[in-house]
């Protein structure tokens, strides 16, 4: 059985390309694509074919679900663009006769009101409306999103934002892929709907006391209005356009949108979640 992952160049896909030959996948049933194969040569040095693949070029789709059984789509990166390109994919899959599809949304894409939710839901559609057999994977906020910005909260002794007192069931990136990798590689899955997240949800507060507590320092949440923390992003020197998506992120999660407790993450993986705390020892380790 061939396994297919796109955007394996990205953080989320090489992973799962790791989680499959970990669990035992051998690297021969393993195709892995990127818009280059040198951003992937690592991976065909395993022993992992790799294949040329662009959202936004139907031909290389073609080219690179030959032959596939399995297909993980992994959600672009370029907000605004990618129902067009994921609606790309999913026509070529059907073209090349993939028989089944997993699909990396983001928790309760079909009622959220989130605007990183719209593509998300919009690609959710199009594969029900396709006929091929699917699964979705809904994921929550990835730990990275909170472990990334650790400088950023140690320097200044605050973490801003303006999710109010909502509690978000952020995981990482490497338990989101171990879980897409157990969808893709097994059985009974067709028509399966995940929502993916931590077992432990933790608000914004809690997230600069874990912060402070883990690097010995002190740390507190300073709670803004969606306008005052979307100025404060572009001050830092964000884009407008993406600083407003990342407030509205915030937005959502005050209002309970990125929270999940159905457990499916640590059901699929067979173990508990990656808590806050160990990502965040894990990602001090280096500066320590």
């Amino acid at each position: 059985m061939t396994l297919l992952v796109t955007g394996a160049s990205g953080h989320l896909g090489r992973l799962v390309v790791e989680a499959l030959l970990e669990r035992g996948t051998p690297a021969a049933d393993v195709l892995a694509t990127a818009r280059t194969r040198e951003s992937v040569s690592d991976l065909a040095a395993r022993g992992v074919e790799v294949r040329r693949a662009d959202y936004d070029d139907p031909a290389s789709l073609d080219g690179a679900f030959a032959g596939v059984d399995r297909l993980l789509l992994v959600s672009g990166s370029e907000v605004g663009r990618r129902t067009t390109q994921h609606a790309n994919v999913i026509e070529a899959a059907k073209r090349a006769g993939v028989g089944f599809v997993a699909y990396t949304s983001i928790t309760r894409a079909d009622t959220s009101d989130l605007v990183l939710a719209e593509e998300h839901r919009a690609t959710e559609e199009l594969l029900a409306a396709s006929g091929l057999p699917h699964a979705l994977l809904r994921n929550s906020w990835y730990l990275e999103n909170y472990t990334g910005q650790l400088p950023v909260f140690l320097e200044h002794g605050v973490v801003l934002g303006a999710a109010g007192a909502g509690r978000v069931s952020a995981a990482t990136r490497a338990d989101y892929a171990e879980a897409a990798a157990v969808v893709l590689a097994g059985e009974g899955h067709d028509g399966a709907v995940y929502e993916l997240g931590g077992d432990t949800a933790f608000t914004m507060a809690e997230l600069a006391s874990t912060v402070g507590r883990v690097a010995r320092r002190e740390v507190a949440y300073a709670d803004l209005s969606v306008a005052d923390y979307t100025a404060a992003l572009v001050g830092a020197g964000l884009p407008e356009g993406y600083a407003a998506v990342l407030a509205d992120g915030d937005r959502g999660l005050a209002e309970g949108q990125l929270f999940t407790d159905s457990g499916d993450l640590s059901r699929l993986i067979g173990r508990p979640t990656t808590t806050l705390e160990d990502a965040l020892r894990a990602a001090l380790v280096p500066t320590a």
